[in-house]
């Protein structure tokens, strides 16, 4: 976990201790020390400890955790493995912005175009181990807006500035009433990007703030605008990344291939307390993305709508002199989704990049789904409690095939059986500084609309979720004084009904459930808070995830790969870090991540090398006038200008004599600055 390494950036005289950090108060107990779960925490000074720009420097950082990137257009997170496998983006991992769902109907999760600097904190949650956020196989990531804490009127003024075009620059303000709070911040975030046809631009804007605030009750406010256009270089082949690691795939430079869209996220959240014994949080949102890529191989314009509503009750009683807090809601979701293709004509139109022309599909999807979700926390003794949670799940879905018009494309409806999803926890904590539990639940992850299909578009009525049972054994230590915070879990996932996305065309996927994939580990961090003497202070961190992924049953065809290591997640990561402070305003700090090779490929005859990587940071805060303050940094990436692989294509295939495309290259050495004024009065 990464609880504490970096807060001190900037408040070199002030230590926070660990039994001090809250995560969302939508879980049964807010104290992390008492939470008998895996919970990794980026607060929002870790948030921002790089660039401010890219999340999955940070990311990392949290054992278990693993952020694939490639020019920021194209992500993968896995955690503990699971959604290793996803060809492209992020699924079996449930996303939250405050209270609005960042998770599609067609299961993909997208975090990494909001805006760090608009983020309070995230929690991870590894592994099947919350009923109350719909039981991922992966877990859930829980992102708190960011939100005016002190003062009652905020401006802000930033920028970023660096290495092959980047630029950065953001401005935010913010009010604090007395029964109201506001903020409005907008970014506009531009690369040149270092690879061919890399160039990145996004903008947004975000609105968010308390109405009607009293003393038990609030209106809570959001909304995000997002308007993105990065262009896609694509994979290349071993060959190409050894030696022009620059160079796009060539199909993707000519068409000049992209990803253009809008999003609209927007919510309101009522929470009121009824008495002093229960509470109630009901939330409704909406989520628009209209989005435009144009391939080499097609032309794809997508549109989603999705809104839900989501209750929470929460409270307590007591049973005699035991103690006992619950939490009992209902969560509902739809998502409306169309799909068109059409052909890409950019080989006739003279060098200038893609053109559309003809359509070749049209598909409307509905897909609506409900969680009905309890959690209970019983304290037997001052020393000794239990936790149990059960989430039920029942999701449907229909599909039409507009185009090409036929009678054989009638609407087609289908339902998945209702999933049970029980959680049970046991939390042993023999004083004030240390916490021992054992977890066992249970997870689903529901398929992604191209493992719904069959190669001729239909519903393949054949495919099933993935479930697993999840066992987990932590503890979590304070040492000398709470100077030294240490957290180890071990775990042990098997997943059954492993779907399997097998390629059948350029974009064609057809999902089948392939057979079981193990995950066991163990996870190790460790933070140290120094104040070495009156000037400086040492803030430091460890952290380490050891693991054995592998397929215990999977047989694909002729093929039998059971046994053989799972695709796409390194076995063993690592990363350490330190934070030097002076009272004076100065501080630097380092940063160390090490990946273990990665198998790309279920037969595992292709591995990716093993790599690390150096950060380097320096800043300087000062105060101008009363309340104006100015902050300036620089830092360098990749250091010793390692060549690495920032995200591999699992399982790419080979076109006729050429190599397979498994390589997306990570960034070589490069630099930055940033410039920031803040007024508070």
């Amino acid at each position: 976990m990464a609880q504490e390494k970096g807060v001190q950036i900037i408040d070199s005289t002030k230590t926070q201790k660990l039994n001090e950090v809250l995560i969302s108060p939508l879980h049964i107990n807010r104290d992390l020390q008492n939470s008998p779960a895996s919970i990794g925490i980026l607060s929002e000074k870790e948030l921002v400890r790089n660039n401010t720009t890219d999340i999955s420097n940070v990311i990392n950082t949290i054992p278990g955790v693993f952020m694939q990137s490639s020019n920021i257009t194209t992500t993968r997170i896995s955690i503990r493995g699971i959604g290793a496998r996803t060809p492209y983006g992020t699924n079996k991992i449930r996303a939250f912005y405050g209270n609005i769902p960042l998770t599609s109907g067609n299961s993909e999760t997208v975090i990494d175009d909001i805006d760090l600097q608009n983020i309070n904190q995230i929690e991870v949650i590894k592994g099947p181990l919350s009923s109350i956020y719909g039981a991922g196989l992966g877990g859930a990531i829980l992102i708190s807006p960011q939100t005016l804490k002190k003062g009652n009127y905020q401006a802000e003024v930033s920028s970023v500035f660096g290495s092959f075009g980047l630029l950065k620059n953001r401005i935010s303000f913010d009010l604090n009433e007395k029964s109201s709070s506001f903020n409005l911040s907008y970014h506009n975030l531009k690369t040149d990007g270092w690879r061919e046809n890399s160039a990145y631009n996004r903008e947004g804007i975000t609105l968010s703030g308390e109405l009607f605030r009293k003393e038990n009750s609030k209106l809570t406010y959001f909304s995000n605008y997002t308007y993105l256009k990065g262009y896609i270089p694509s994979s290349i082949n071993k060959t190409t990344f050894e030696n022009n690691p620059q160079a796009g795939a060539p199909t993707w430079v000519a068409s000049k291939g992209f990803k253009e869209y809008k999003s609209t996220l927007a919510g309101l959240a009522y929470d009121f307390k009824l008495n002093n014994h229960l509470q109630n949080s009901t939330s409704v949102f909406i989520n628009y993305k209209d989005s435009n890529e144009p391939r080499p191989f097609d032309v794809l314009r997508q549109y989603t709508f999705a809104s839900g509503v989501r209750t929470q009750f929460s409270g307590d009683f007591n049973i005699g002199k035991i103690k006992n807090q619950f939490i009992v809601g209902l969560e509902y979701f739809r998502d409306n989704y169309s799909g068109n293709t059409f052909q890409n004509l950019y080989q006739q139109n003279n060098g200038n990049g893609s053109l559309q022309g003809d359509q070749l599909s049209a598909t409307d999807q509905k897909r609506d789904f409900y969680n009905i979700f309890s959690q209970i926390r019983t304290l037997l003794s001052e020393h000794f409690e239990v936790q149990a949670g059960l989430n039920y799940n029942k999701t449907k879905f229909e599909l039409q095939n507009d185009f090409p018009a036929s009678a054989n494309n009638p609407k087609e409806k289908y339902s998945y059986d209702g999933i049970f999803s029980p959680q049970l926890s046991f939390l042993f904590k023999p004083n004030e500084i240390q916490t021992f539990y054992f977890s066992a639940s249970r997870g689903f992850s529901l398929p992604a609309t191209e493992e719904t299909l069959t190669s001729t578009g239909n519903i393949n009525s054949d495919i099933k979720p993935e479930t697993g049972y999840n066992f987990e054994l932590g503890g979590k230590l304070h040492f000398f004084n709470k100077k030294l915070y240490t957290e180890i879990a071990v775990y042990r996932m098997e997943i059954k009904d492993l779907l399997v996305a097998k390629r059948i065309g350029d974009d064609q996927y057809e999902g089948v459930n392939a057979g079981k994939t193990f995950h066991e580990g163990i996870e190790i961090s460790l933070n140290h808070n120094w104040q070495m003497n009156r000037t400086f202070t040492l803030n430091s961190y460890i952290g380490t995830s050891i693991g054995n992924y592998e397929f215990k049953e999977f047989v694909d065809k002729e093929n039998d790969f059971s046994e053989k290591k799972l695709t796409g997640v390194p076995a063993n990561t690592a990363s350490a870090g330190f934070t030097l402070n002076l009272n004076s305003g100065f501080y630097f700090s380092a940063d160390f991540q090490f990946t273990d090779k990665i198998p790309m490929n279920d037969s595992n005859a292709d591995f990716s090398d093993s790599y690390s990587l150096l950060n380097l940071k320096t800043g300087y805060q000062f105060e101008i006038l009363s309340g104006l303050k100015a902050h300036f940094d620089a830092g360098i990436n990749n250091v010793m200008n390692e060549k690495y692989a920032s995200m591999i294509l699992t399982n790419a295939t080979a076109v006729g004599n050429a190599q397979p495309r498994f390589y997306y290259p990570g960034l070589p050495v490069n630099y930055y600055g940033i410039i920031s004024l803040n007024y508070l009065f």
